[in-house]
């Protein structure tokens, strides 16, 4: 019977940590700051503090943390949004095929193995992009290779508050 029970008590401990995890991955992780000197509606990158920006008004913007490039990947510059995508396909640029030389030619959106997440915002030409992750733990972090990765449920907040054509600013 004491067996029983430990078990019972082990398989209850892991379904709530896993329960506590998914809430943490879903969870929003915005907050409201004071900032000013761009437009209303631009999105700004800073990506020495792992942060985007999306201006309110001219006093405020809601802050997100995001993954940005890492060392040699990183770009700064002025772009805008040319493109939204729901659970989006991503097929790999050459320079992470030659990183990755087995990745598929394209990941379907909404695939496990998609880096792509929930959400994606073109920019530009298309090289770059800010979208959601399928891995949560990188946001934060210098881990792209130019893109800027946010939470699923960040981007989904973001998604719906932009536009084709929303001015996108990345400093350093």
């Amino acid at each position: 019977m004491t067996l029983v029970l430990r078990r019972t008590a082990l398989f209850v401990f892991i379904v709530l940590m896993w329960a506590f995890v998914v809430a943490a991955a879903r969870a929003e992780t915005y907050g409201i700051v004071p900032m000013s000197g761009f437009a209303p509606g631009t999105v700004v990158v800073k990506t020495s503090e792992r942060s985007l920006y999306f201006m309110l008004d001219g006093r405020r913007a809601m802050r997100f943390p995001v993954g940005v490039g890492k060392a040699g990947q990183a770009w700064t510059g002025m772009s805008r949004v040319t493109g939204k995508y729901v659970r989006p396909a991503w097929e790999a640029p050459d320079d992470i095929r030659r990183e990755n030389p087995n990745l598929p030619k394209v990941i379907p959106g909404g695939a496990p193995n998609n880096p792509m997440g929930a959400f994606a915002l073109t920019l530009g030409d298309g090289t770059y992009a800010i979208h959601g992750t399928n891995r949560p733990a990188s946001v934060g972090r210098f881990v792209s290779h130019g893109c800027i990765r946010m939470y699923n449920a960040d981007i989904r907040r973001l998604y719906s508050m932009v536009a084709v054509g929303t001015p996108v600013i990345v400093e350093r």
